[in-house]
């Protein structure tokens, strides 16, 4: 158990996880650079963590547009366009609406391609989804997207950063190619 002077600091996942979050924006970066792409991003539970990984990255300005953190169930509506009876009927935490998010930051920001996650860093359950559901979306040029469910165990922070990893190689995978079509797996 955490002392209360501890609350807020990173837990004891961290940095691992941070140095694979810092590996695959590095892998995105360059699947990107290769194919003369952009990416923007849409993060709700991750607050902008896929944003600092891509822009830790040197050169990062050629490949990466910017962000939108929606981290209120309004502001996925609102600033991203999704549907507020798919957020009213399901809750923020659904593949559909990571789908909608990752289409409305690449439309926004006028990106090849768009990221987004959203999901359960916890310490409690939301939308009747436990902690550590997350579900990652790429929108790639022509609208078609590609949305993973992740279940990851571990504390917040370690939550937080493997969202990252995973959502920044789903990135990678599928600017290389390695998936086509508009799936949801």
């Amino acid at each position: 158990m955490r002392r209360e002077e501890d609350r807020g600091r990173p837990g004891p996942e961290e940095p691992e996880s941070r140095s694979g979050a810092l590996t695959a924006a590095g892998a995105a970066h360059r699947a990107l650079l290769d194919r003369g792409a952009t990416c923007a991003t849409a993060e709700s539970l991750t607050g902008g963590l896929i944003g600092a990984h891509l822009t830790a990255i040197p050169g990062s300005s050629g490949s990466y547009r910017g962000g939108v953190v929606a981290y209120a169930t309004d502001a996925k509506a609102g600033l991203l366009g999704v549907p507020e009876d798919l957020l009213a009927e399901h809750g923020a935490v659904h593949p559909g609406v990571a789908e909608h998010m990752a289409l409305g930051v690449r439309r926004l920001l006028e990106a090849d391609y768009g990221v987004a996650v959203t999901g359960v860093a916890g310490p409690d359950a939301q939308d009747g989804q436990p902690v550590g559901t997350v579900y990652a979306a790429v929108a790639t040029p022509g609208d078609r997207t590609r949305v993973h469910q992740f279940r990851f165990t571990g504390d917040r922070a370690g939550i937080r950063y493997r969202t990252v990893e995973g959502a920044l190689s789903l990135l990678d995978s599928v600017v290389r190619g390695s998936v086509e079509g508009s799936t949801r797996a």
